[in-house]
């Protein structure tokens, strides 16, 4: 995985266009960060091989950030250019994602258009700031929420409130159940 993780890595840092990724990439990573992080509590403290994961794990999550920023600029820069997002380069995750991204952004060009043309701004959809609070069945890698915050990494077992419309996705994908807060 560490090799996956360097290609795609070096491929999004040196190519100005997106890279595509298999639509799992993301929850391989987040497993093969899991497994490395398991595996080193189970072994001496003091151990070359702790020393040795601990320093590849720092580095596969230093990729992994400026892989997932490089990805983030090249995607936004796509919508906002009104460029078709091309979805076969896409993960699961980062689709989801650009789905409110591309609607907010179709919505203010007509809003900025209607404006121009001296036209009254209508705003047809209220934004919700409502949340949700689930319990993560499966880990994920972060995500970027509806309001344009970054959520995340989760492990299973965590628990956190998203934005209701990221929410509903993981609960439906079966990555998180929903909590019940009194």
């Amino acid at each position: 995985m560490y090799n996956e993780l360097y290609a795609a890595w070096r491929r999004e840092i040196e190519e100005a266009s997106l890279g595509g990724l298999p639509p799992d990439f993301y929850a391989r990573i987040a497993d093969y960060l899991r497994r490395i992080r398991e595996e080193n509590r189970m072994l001496d403290k003091k151990s070359v091989k702790v020393n040795l994961l601990d320093r590849e794990a720092q580095n596969a999550k230093r990729m992994l950030e400026e892989l997932l920023w490089a990805r983030y600029k090249k995607i936004v820069k796509t919508i906002t250019q009104s460029q078709k997002l091309p979805s076969e380069l896409l993960t699961v995750e980062e689709a989801k994602t650009c789905e409110s991204f591309v609607a907010f952004t179709d919505a203010y060009q007509k809003f900025a258009k209607d404006l121009m043309q001296g036209q009254t701004a209508k705003v047809d959809a209220e934004v919700s700031h409502k949340r949700m609070t689930l319990r993560f069945t499966k880990s994920i890698p972060a995500i970027i929420g509806l309001d344009m915050k970054t959520y995340g990494p989760f492990m299973v077992e965590d628990v956190a409130s998203l934005p209701v419309e990221n929410a509903k996705i993981l609960v439906k994908q079966g990555l998180a159940v929903l909590v019940e807060v009194s």
